[in-house]
């Protein structure tokens, strides 16, 4: 059961809506979830799918309780590189414009469903419409993603990334020139009070923590910097949101870029560079690392 607190953000929406956020389903699947008692509502069962929500009220939903007809199914198609396989754990070099799972507006096509037809053992792994999957990149982001091949393996993954013993690194470049060459950014994100779609700084959001570096300084073809990211928490578009707080957003993003030049990007310019984590059967640190995406490294090799 996932337990959330309804925001200001989401103050007065249908529970159906807000099961739909939660699971990152469509609206219909939200509501076959309400229907088959998969939510409560300050801890009781309601299959009320039109009840407006009250901010401050809990929200508990099962996911297991997602429709079996909308399970991800196999799809060879899918192109992702692997860089590691064994009978515990994949380790995924996700490209930019790949989708993790299946959720609203994106139905197939997704890496879960490239995954499936690699390694069909994982349909039984963890919850149903997003099998192995601990933990996640942005459509837009590119670079390394573990994904669990049993269930002993997400168990460990999930609690690694909870407790924060599981390390991600990104590089970023940004617009401006940060003041500090090193800092850490310590602000409660959650949903957007004006746009619950986006997520944003909110003093009653979720702890999140990134560590920056600043690694180098260009001035052409206008004041930028290449960042180095480490998330000490995993909110949804956590780097995204906390630099675009500091006025340093991101090249390249449409979202949170505040209106700056895109730099003749299709996508926010962030990978996810480095990723380690204690393996889920032998206790060992590994550590995994990818160099900057093509299109980023091309970009980035026309700065001064």
């Amino acid at each position: 059961m996932i337990v959330e607190t309804v925001p200001a953000a989401l103050h007065g929406e249908r529970l159906d809506r807000v099961v739909a956020f939660v699971l990152d389903v469509s609206r219909s699947i939200a509501a076959a979830v309400v229907e088959a008692q998969g939510a409560t509502v300050d801890g009781e069962v309601c299959t009320l799918g039109k009840l407006r929500l009250v901010e401050g009220q809990t929200v508990g939903v099962d996911p297991s309780k997602v429709p079996v007809t909308s399970l991800p199914q196999p799809d060879p198609g899918v192109a992702f590189q692997v860089v590691h396989e064994d009978d515990h754990v994949i380790v995924v070099d996700k490209p930019a414009g790949l989708v993790v799972h299946p959720g609203a507006g994106n139905p197939d096509g997704t890496l879960v469903n490239g995954l499936l037809a690699r390694y069909p053992d994982l349909a039984g792994v963890g919850e149903p419409h997003r099998p192995g999957i601990v933990h996640r990149l942005d459509a837009g982001s590119s670079g390394l993603l573990v994904v669990a091949r049993t269930e002993q393996a997400a168990q460990s993954l999930i609690a690694q990334f909870a407790s924060h013993t599981a390390q991600r690194v990104y590089m970023a470049l940004v617009w401006g020139h940060p003041d500090a060459p090193h800092g850490v950014i310590d602000a409660p994100i959650g949903r957007s009070r004006s746009d619950p779609l986006r997520m944003a700084i909110v003093a009653d959001g979720r702890p999140s923590r990134t560590e920056y570096r600043v690694l180098e300084r260009f001035a052409v073809p206008a004041e930028l910097a290449l960042l180095e990211c480490r998330l000490e928490t995993g909110r949804t578009h956590q780097i995204r949101v906390h630099l675009g707080s500091i006025n340093h957003p991101l090249v390249g993003d449409p979202v949170y870029g505040q209106r700056r030049p895109r730099l003749q990007l299709s996508r926010p310019f962030l990978h996810a560079a480095e990723l380690a984590f204690e393996h889920p059967a032998t206790g060992e640190l590994i550590t995994f690392r990818s160099p900057l995406a093509r299109d980023l490294a091309d970009r980035l090799a026309t700065l001064k």
